[in-house]
């Protein structure tokens, strides 16, 4: 990854790729260590073909996803009981600490998204489903 701080403005080339907590390859694009964000964090997240994300939340952060490619599957809520399909540009808003799991519709295609957090530290703060479950028993 090449940052490079211009007066305030910072240029992020090439974000790295990661593998996210959720268990998807994640590409950082903007966070507080690789630009000095505060209070925000956008990155990109890509869904192989058949692939799902672990359920998680992000700790009392909102979260915002544009679905730049493919057709998706969210469940969401208590015991991910609710679910909605979210398709190639749509927008979809997560509330603070709300459980869910992006789960890819396509056995042949990636998804991809855009994601943006009210968080500069994004992984930082992410729970997983199974953790909250064995740490309450």
């Amino acid at each position: 990854m090449d940052s490079a701080d211009r007066d305030g403005l910072v240029l992020v080339h090439g974000p790295a790729e990661i593998k996210s907590k959720q268990g998807l390859p994640y590409f950082v694009g903007i966070s507080g260590h690789n630009a000095g964000a505060r209070g925000i964090s956008m990155n990109m997240v890509v869904i192989p073909a058949g692939g799902a994300g672990e359920p998680h939340c992000h700790s009392n952060f909102e979260s915002t996803i544009y679905l730049v490619k493919g057709r998706v599957l969210t469940k969401y809520g208590d015991g991910l009981a609710q679910s909605a399909i979210v398709e190639a540009g749509d927008f979809l808003y997560i509330g603070p600490n709300v459980w869910h799991q992006p789960i890819n519709l396509s056995e042949t295609e990636e998804a991809i998204a855009i994601v943006a957090r009210n968080d500069p530290e994004e992984q930082e703060h992410v729970i997983l489903y199974d953790d909250q479950i064995r740490g309450a028993a």
